[in-house]
């Protein structure tokens, strides 16, 4: 493929400011299994050509078929796309020549359609024993290939292999009925296994269900809240690197995945206290969503987006880090071959702080500790919020006591972080797929944190 995107970017470069030519393929495989049986299972490779070119404004086009007319066709169309009036703006960065790849211990390639099925089968029986009822496990590894290179010299060449897992597990007893999900993943290969501890997990998952299914719910009133990383990774996900998208900001998405409540004015404002760090750090080894290089050929590094509970720094790729007249901190992502990237997040979480379970629990005389959500809610701009706990416990005199059902939390993001008055050492992370854009492009993420300490929470 190297010939095609040199003669392409050669042909685009010589009618355009700007031109970028990705070549990215993705090889995957899936199996889902449901309560015992395969329900489906799937090989796939998909792989082809974007480009986009900026004259008058920046155009993207894609194409899968390896012909030189109708390549050549295709970037004409985003030629004249670009001439036509709009936003020029693009950072300026040094251009960058790598290679880099992910390696693996145990490699993807070598995994047989039937070592999938086995992995799946042996946590599904682990559940049949634990009698819950309702049980889908789904198993994907993906290899993604990318030749990224543009008319200022950028050459990146990559190879990213990944391992995921998701279950969703329900539960039925004495008429009640309760649901959770695991979801993990990994970059590298299926050593991912040796590090997930799945069997613990399951087991886990299994009793939480049942604890809940025969608990009652709290008194509604205030109440100090200890949260675990669980809640930590969705809060920091959903309402500290989705508010800094700059193209949130600036006002892009906001007729497909939302606006925010930050302002491009913002940074320097505070919005939560003083020991509150929000990270977003592709480099992170083995994180979900690493990567070295954005698909903007700009080199990845760990990004404060609140520190210190004060808004520092937003989340952008090189369009909008040239319409606010900076420099892009690698943000620019895309899923497939076919569109576009834009600003996403990659590994977000509360940086850890240092107090240790016990040390947490201390003080809190009448308090709930939310291990884990069930349900989630937040609103278009990031502000108003709703977390229910799936694991959760009373606490009284700085010891945890009995299970309670869904607690609810209703606030808004100022409110939250600015009742944080302790933060763990502790630091885990859970995998998920990000969805934004239009066309819809879900992206590999990681979230998470550490148990954090909230006073006077309204809860019900």
């Amino acid at each position: 493929m190297q010939e095609f995107v040199d003669r392409a970017l050669d042909y685009a470069a010589g009618k355009s400011r700007f031109a970028e030519v990705r070549f990215f393929s993705s090889t995957r495989n899936a199996v889902l299994m449901k309560n015992g049986s395969v329900s489906a299972s799937g090989y796939s490779v998909d792989a082809g050509l974007s480009f986009r070119v900026l004259n008058r404004s920046m155009a993207f086009s894609a194409i899968n078929i390896p012909d030189w007319e109708r390549i050549r066709s295709e970037i004409d169309r985003a030629l004249r796309i670009s001439e036509k009036p709009g936003r020029g703006d693009f950072s300026s960065e040094e251009p960058v020549k790598d290679k880099w790849e992910v390696g693996q211990k145990r490699r993807i390639e070598e995994e047989t359609f039937e070592d999938r099925i086995e992995r799946v089968k042996e946590l599904d029986n682990l559940l049949v024993d634990k009698k819950v009822q309702m049980r889908m496990i789904s198993l994907s590894d993906n290899i993604e290939e990318e030749l990224n290179a543009n008319s200022e010299g950028m050459e990146i060449t990559s190879r990213l292999p990944k391992v995921g897992l998701f279950a969703m597990i329900g539960l039925l007893e004495n008429g009640t009925f309760e649901q959770g999900s695991i979801e993990v993943g990994f970059s590298g290969g299926y050593e991912a296994f040796d590090t997930w501890k799945l069997d613990e997990r399951f087991s886990h998952e299994a009793e939480v269900l049942r604890n809940a299914v025969n608990s009652k719910k709290i008194e509604e009133g205030v109440y100090d809240v200890i949260a675990g990383p669980e809640i930590s990774g969705i809060v920091a996900h959903e309402s500290a690197g989705h508010p800094t998208e700059s193209d949130r900001i600036l006002g892009r998405e906001m007729a497909q995945a939302g606006e925010s409540f930050i302002k491009r004015g913002d940074k320097g404002r505070r919005v939560g206290s003083s020991i509150v760090n929000l990270v977003d750090d592709p480099t992170m080894e083995h994180s979900f969503g690493y990567y070295k290089y954005d698909r903007d050929g700009v080199r990845a590094r760990k990004r404060y987006l609140y520190k210190q509970g004060i808004i520092n720094e937003f989340l952008s790729n090189r369009e909008s880090a040239g319409r606010l007249g900076e420099m892009s901190n690698a943000a620019s992502r895309s899923s497939e071959w076919d569109k576009e990237p834009l600003v996403r997040m990659s590994t977000t979480f509360i940086e850890p702080g240092d107090h240790n379970l016990d040390e947490l629990l201390e003080g809190i005389k009448e308090g709930i500790y939310i291990k884990s959500f069930t349900e989630w809610n937040i609103d278009d701009i990031r502000f108003n919020e709703k977390y229910v706990g799936r694991e959760a416990y009373r606490i009284r005199n700085g010891e945890i006591k009995e299970v309670i059902r869904r607690p609810v939390i209703e606030t808004t993001t100022i409110n939250f972080y600015s009742s944080i008055d302790a933060v763990g050492k502790d630091l885990e992370f859970s995998a998920g797929t990000c969805g934004k854009g239009d066309p819809m492009q879900g992206v590999d993420v990681w979230m998470g944190g550490p148990h954090i300490r909230l006073r006077n929470m309204s809860v019900r």
